[in-house]
């Protein structure tokens, strides 16, 4: 990846969009995807085996268009407006490519219920990415998200604080408060 390092942490949708900053973008090849996974493990179960997968052009390629979707219909429904509806088709179709199946197992002690999809790991990368997308643009919570007050910064962040203003404080808010510092004393 870029010397930037990708914002976790936020809805698996928003840390998506969040690939695409304003200078470079950090899916541009497999391996950055592959590498963006694998900090997406711990919260994405199956972002853990596609971090292993051999991920190709393609399947980057669907991805990229799961976040170029996702962003368009976010900064529609953020501002109140009606999403396009290009935008949202191709969201729902992306997911029944690569649809979601419940499958019973037994573990030797009762039975439990695995949801999985099917299809190439590509589609089902695209389609889980989608199906997340679909969850944040359907929550209420979305008008709430915010884009970073840092100058030079366009990450998007869903605050669990009115007051949060940055997408991270060791970040961008150490940034601005070290510039603020910076021309308060720069006179002096």
């Amino acid at each position: 990846m870029s010397e930037l390092i990708p914002l976790t942490g936020e809805p698996l949708a928003l840390d998506l969009v969040n690939t695409h900053p304003a200078v470079n973008d950090l899916l541009s090849t497999p391996g950055e995807l592959r590498t963006w996974l694998a900090l997406q493990a711990d919260r994405f179960d199956e972002a853990r085996a596609l971090a292993t997968a051999e991920l190709t052009p393609n399947d980057l390629a669907a991805v990229r268009r799961v976040r170029d979707h996702t962003a368009r219909v976010l900064s529609h429904v953020r501002c109140g407006k009606r999403p396009p509806a290009d935008d949202l088709n191709a969201l729902n179709h992306i997911q029944r490519v690569a649809p979601a199946v419940t499958e019973l197992g037994w573990d030797g002690e009762t039975i439990t219920a695995t949801r999985r999809r099917i299809g190439t790991p590509g589609d089902q990368l695209a389609a889980w990415l989608a199906e997340a997308s679909v969850e944040l643009l359907a929550d209420p919570a979305v008008i709430r998200v915010r884009e970073c007050e840092a100058d030079d910064c366009v990450m998007l962040f869903l605050p669990a604080h009115p007051r949060r203003r940055w997408c991270s404080a060791s970040r961008c808010g150490n940034r601005v408060r070290v510039a603020r510092h910076y021309q308060r004393h720069k006179s002096a």
